[in-house]
């Protein structure tokens, strides 16, 4: 398992810029632009808080060790809560929004949204750019 980063205090004063490498803000970006991170919030946002395999199922498609990790990543960067209820017999374990995460779930409502309702248009774009590109002999690295 890869190591996470230490937490450092990050300066008030400085500017936040997620197109600098070195923000502290592009980590922050990083984890929230993985897909499956995205498809989790809008799942939570959605459905509310749900037990481990109702989020795989939900999810589809992601690998339980996906799974876990994701829900690490955005348990430890205060976007969801992990919860106990120790009288439930097995203990019952839920995975909701804090109110961080509730935040940015609702600001992922439009890319949501227009994903949705450009599609189409996107997957037309592909087949268009895969009838052009096929007959390339070379593929240039700046294309």
């Amino acid at each position: 398992m890869k190591e996470q980063d230490e937490p450092v205090a990050i300066d008030p004063n400085r500017p936040m810029d997620i197109l600098d490498a070195a923000c502290p803000s592009r980590d922050v970006f990083v984890n929230l632009a993985d897909k499956w991170a995205l498809l989790m919030l809008a799942s939570l946002r959605e459905l509310g808080a749900q037990r481990y395999s109702g989020l795989q199922r939900t999810l589809g498609g992601i690998s339980r060790k996906m799974l876990s990790q994701t829900l690490r990543t955005l348990e430890r960067d205060g976007l969801v809560l992990r919860s106990v209820d120790p009288q439930a017999s097995p203990p019952l374990v839920m995975y909701g929004l804090t109110d961080l995460g509730g935040e940015i779930a609702e600001e992922t409502k439009a890319l949501c949204a227009w994903t949705e309702r450009r599609a189409a248009q996107v997957h037309a774009a592909r087949v268009t750019y895969d009838e052009r590109h096929s007959t390339d002999p070379v593929v240039r690295a700046d294309s």
